[in-house]
């Protein structure tokens, strides 16, 4: 005999538990509430915002961002598209207690090799947009190239790779 369907969750819910693993992930980490970066989430794919704020600017003679804070937006982007990618089916099915994360209890995240960030031209004093693409994810590695840009997609201003060590599966 054959067991009944169960139910399928309210969309709301399931939103909800994405919006609280996007918020632990990020709130998590010190930095990135420092530097002011949000993420904007549409499905499974993030869009990383970092509001300008004088406070970022390097050169402020042209006025231009720092290197070091465009280097750590595409690091970040990596970090927690890498963190939301691998946790997505937790968070979908529901395995990802929301109220622990709210409540401090963050999973592990991946962990910088190294990372080669290229400077295509200066960041101007406004707001700038990333979005990472994983070319590849295994058990203990994975390769993200990250794209930054402004006013235009197709203006890039910063672009990065990197490699990170994986946390361990949760069981």
């Amino acid at each position: 005999m054959r067991e009944p369907r169960r139910k399928p969750e309210p969309v709301q819910v399931i939103k909800q538990r994405r919006d609280a693993m996007l918020r632990a992930l990020v709130g998590g980490v010190p930095y990135i509430s420092y530097l002011g970066i949000s993420f904007e989430r549409r499905g499974d794919e993030l869009t990383g915002i970092l509001p300008f704020n004088h406070k970022l600017i390097g050169n402020p003679l042209l006025p231009a961002i720092h290197g070091g804070v465009t280097a750590a937006f595409l690091e970040v982007t990596a970090i927690i598209t890498l963190s939301w990618t691998y946790l997505w089916e937790d968070v979908e099915s529901g395995a990802i207690d929301t109220a622990g994360l709210e409540a401090g209890a963050l999973p592990r995240l991946p962990k910088t090799i190294d990372i080669s960030t290229d400077y295509l031209r200066s960041g101007l004093p406004r707001d700038a947009y990333a979005r990472a693409r994983i070319n590849r994810s295994g058990r203990r590695y994975a390769s993200v190239h990250v794209e930054a840009w402004q006013d235009n997609r197709d203006r890039l201003f910063a672009q990065a790779t990197g490699h990170f060590l994986m946390p361990p599966k949760r069981d």
